[in-house]
């Protein structure tokens, strides 16, 4: 088990980190090299010899390896980023870049996604330095750049020019999984994710004839994209269950001792109320407008018009939604991605995801753990080019009426001193044995 100074560093390092201000703009506008400066360091201090590699000038990945006892066993990579979205401090109640620590709670932008989770691996390797113990794999860490944005300075770029550093892995852990959710009916369910929607995220373009604002015109981009706009946002999609999802659904079902045969998966959503959230957003592809661009000036009619959708589809759903989106933009309305990047899946008879499972039961008895697919993305897409089978296992444990989904990219992150403990106890014992 960690020791208490692990406890102390976990706390210190999410603050420290959070002090850093790694916000991403977009566009490149980000500089991560003083957090990764920092993590390093931190790595060194362990005993390990950390890597620093860019693309772009400031914008930096650290990547370093702990060599484990069982040279024949595949490698774990355990990967977390450094940049975070941007903050409005007059939003906030306390400065998001503080760190301030409060009343039991470490405050700022970062601090559930996800410099929390790059705190507590830095807390367990010193912590294992200090005693000298060596996990039965190798287990590569990896402080990304760029996930905020597109990660072609981040994963993206590690993945594609520096593979050799992850020779040998198989699997990775990496963030938004094992936080307790609180059902309001006195369950804590611990979702692991295995899988993540992939991203579409697209560009439309209507074009049209110009002409003068008074004048009759047939031939109008703004009339032709928002009539492909609305049936974008009217468009009803399928139920598509994942196995991912068909489990989740099975072991909700056993836990709220409802109908298992999965024959009507509204009515099933419905009788599990809150613990709904844990897959509705998962049962489809899905596609939201929300972007438009047309015009210049207001009597005159432009030749184009623009609009973007936040499309995501579900593992096996690509060509489906590509055939569906060419439907419903329909003739005049060009489509393209704007971003895409895979959907993804993981297995759950694996005995990395058993070990999560195991290590979460055993500091969190009362919790039942199920999995989950993310609605959204990580760096886990980008490492799975390199044959990575990727989870979401960034551990917390979480007081009733703690919103963790509220605060990703929300007003007033924060998180509690206890849950970060929590996490550093179920990390160590899961990597300790995986």
């Amino acid at each position: 088990m960690a020791d208490q100074r692990a406890l102390d560093e976990v706390v210190r390092f999410t603050s420290d980190l959070i002090r850093i201000d790694t916000a991403n703009h977009g566009g490149g506008d980000c500089r991560e090299r003083p957090a990764a400066e920092y993590a390093a360091a931190r790595l060194s201090e362990a005993g390990l010899e950390p890597t620093l590699l860019e693309r772009t000038e400031g914008r930096t990945n650290v990547v370093a390896r702990i060599e484990g006892t069982d040279p024949s066993a595949d490698a774990l990579l355990v990967h977390g980023h450094l940049d975070v979205v941007p903050a409005e401090a007059d939003d906030w109640s306390v400065h998001p870049f503080s760190g301030e620590v409060r009343d039991g709670v470490v405050w700022g932008r970062g601090a559930v996604d996800m410099k929390n989770m790059d705190a507590m691996i830095l807390a367990v390797v010193n912590s294992w330095a200090r005693s000298g113990l060596r996990p039965r794999r190798d287990i590569v860490i990896a402080f990304t750049a760029d996930e905020e944005a597109s990660a072609e300075d981040g994963s993206g770029f590690l993945a594609d020019r520096h593979a050799g550093l992850f020779e040998g892995c198989t699997e990775a852990v990496g963030e938004s999984g094992a936080f307790t959710f609180h059902d309001g009916e006195g369950r804590q369910i611990y979702p692991i994710a295995a899988g993540e929607r992939g991203t579409g995220w697209l560009k439309l373009t209507a074009r049209g004839r110009a002409g003068h604002g008074s004048k009759v015109n047939r031939d109008n981009a703004i009339t032709r994209l928002a009539a492909a706009i609305a049936r974008i946002g009217a468009y009803e999609w399928p139920l598509r269950l994942t196995p991912t999802v068909r489990a989740a659904l099975a072991e909700l079902a056993v836990l709220y001792g409802l109908d298992t045969s999965l024959g009507d998966v509204d009515g099933l959503l419905h009788k599990l109320g809150p613990a709904a959230a844990l897959v509705e957003s998962t049962l489809r592809n899905s596609a939201n407008p929300t972007m438009l661009s047309a015009g210049y000036k207001i009597n005159v009619i432009p030749g184009q018009a623009v609009a973007y959708v936040d499309g995501r589809y579900l593992p096996g759903g690509e060509d489906e939604f590509r055939a569906t989106l060419d439907e419903l933009t329909g003739s005049g309305v060009d489509w393209e991605f704007e971003h895409r990047s895979v959907a993804l899946q993981a297995p759950l008879d694996s005995p990395t995801y058993a070990g999560m499972r195991a290590a979460v039961e055993e500091f969190a008895p009362e919790g039942h753990v199920v999995p989950y697919c993310m609605a959204g993305g990580t760096d886990a897409k980008q490492f799975s080019r390199l044959g990575i089978t990727g989870y979401g296992f960034a551990p917390l444990k979480l007081p009733e009426g703690f919103d963790y989904w509220a605060l990703f990219h929300g007003v007033d992150e924060r998180v509690p001193v206890e849950a970060l403990h929590f996490g550093v106890h179920v990390l160590d014992r899961f990597l300790r044995t995986a």
